[in-house]
Formats: C-alpha cells, structure tokens, sequence
C-alpha cells in the first residue's frame, strides 16, 4: 500500500453538530472505527467515547477556541466533518434578511471558518481529509427554502475549489449530499407529506442517518485516497447525481 492510501490509526476526528441525527451517527461511526472523535455542539448531549465540545460556529473566537480545546486533548485535527446546519424555511418574498443571513451564516460560512482553521494544521502534517455536508437540495432547489439551498450549493463550490487548493498536499476535500433521511428533521412531516416524498425516490424510502455516516467513512478512509472534489449523493437515487 502507498503511502498516500494508508490511513493513520486512532485519527483526530472532528464532527461538527454532533449530538442528533446524521451528525450523531457519523462520530458514532468514526468512534466504532478507532478514531479519537470530537464533536462540536452548542447544547451538549455529544455521543459517549466522544470529546464533547461547545461550539457555535458562527462565532469565530467560539471556533478558534474549539480547535484549542481539541487539539490539546487529541492532537491536530485530521479529519473534518462540517456537519453542522440550520434551516428556516419561507417563501422567496417573505423570507427576510436575517433568516437569509442567518442560515448561510451557520450553514456556509461555518463551514469555511471550519475548514480554514482545520486545514493549518494539515498542512503542517502534509495529509487530511475534508468533508462537508450539504444536500440533495442544494443541487435540485426546494419552495421554501431559498436560504437553505444557496448555502447547501455554495459547499460544492467550496469544496472543490479546497480540493484545488490543498490536493498537493494530499489533503481532500469532497461532499456528501444526503437526500431525504430519518431524523428529527423530517420527524415533523405529516403522513401525507412523507408518502409523497416516498414517491418521488426510486428506492421508495427515507435513508438513515447511518447509510450518511458509513459514506462519510469510507470517504475518509483509505478506499477514497484518491478522491477529491467529488459530491457524493446518499439520497435513494431522488438527484441522481446532480
């Protein structure tokens, strides 16, 4: 095996909004792999076998001092998984500044902070592995959710042009689009609204937060050595692949 596809065990993992859902299940997974995890939350509750670390990541000087408290405990951090996200949905002529503001705040320039500060570090150890979490509705656009959609879109372009950036250094930045998945998200549908969207995937059902977590796995680990700048839809075939 090269030395480009070995992956270091017991890596510095960090997973950002950690403690629910599809970010809870993929520190879940990284722990169950070996990995030191640390996850980032803004209320607490991260998995146990995790560092749990209170972050907002809106907040630069939050952020800064997250990477402080991580770095002390398990080293530079060598796997970023920017999972953390908003939503507030309305219409495009009722949405206003601030829930415009507001979700790209924490959606998209989370995220860059997130990288940014995560990628001195791999630099320093010439390797590391980026993933950001975005969704299938930001390739295909949702009524409602303008906001959410422009900043799940905007970490495709953020991704690739990272993966441009840092490939020399054999670190690699992809995306994960997750479509339609079993959590606190869509617990909230009405049965109608569930049996449409059923409908519209031709694998006739919800993901679970687990499938999300075993793709961010493998994207990360040594089968993906060679991977960068891809988005990767974990969505039951709904975007088929845009």
């Amino acid at each position: 095996m090269s030395e480009a596809t070995q992956t270091p065990p017991g890596r510095s993992v960090l997973v950002t909004g950690g403690n629910r859902g599809i970010g809870r299940a993929i520190a879940e997974a990284f722990v169950v792999n070996g990995d030191r995890v640390a996850v980032t939350t803004r209320s607490g509750g991260a998995p146990m076998g995790t560092l749990d670390v209170r972050c907002d990541v809106t907040d630069p000087v939050a952020v800064e001092a997250a990477f402080a408290t991580i770095e002390a405990a398990h080293g530079p951090v060598e796997v970023l998984v920017a999972n953390a996200g908003v939503t507030d949905d309305t219409l495009l002529l009722r949405m206003s500044e601030d829930q415009w503001s507001h979700v790209l705040e924490t959606n998209l320039t989370g995220s860059f902070r997130l990288t940014k500060r995560a990628a001195k570090g791999m630099l320093r150890l010439r390797r590391g592995r980026i993933v950001l979490i975005s969704s299938v509705v930001g390739m295909l656009g949702s009524a409602g959710q303008v906001n959410y959609a422009a900043s799940k879109a905007g970490l495709v372009g953020m991704a690739r042009s990272i993966a441009r950036e840092l490939g020399s250094r054999s670190i690699t930045a992809n995306v994960v689009a997750p479509g339609f998945v079993e959590t606190d998200m869509t617990g909230v549908l009405t049965d109608e609204q569930r049996t449409a969207i059923k409908a519209q995937v031709p694998l006739g059902r919800y993901g679970t937060p687990e499938e999300v977590a075993q793709t961010v796995l493998w994207l990360t680990g040594p089968g993906a050595a060679y991977v960068t700048g891809a988005v990767i839809p974990v969505d039951g075939g709904l975007g088929m692949g845009h």
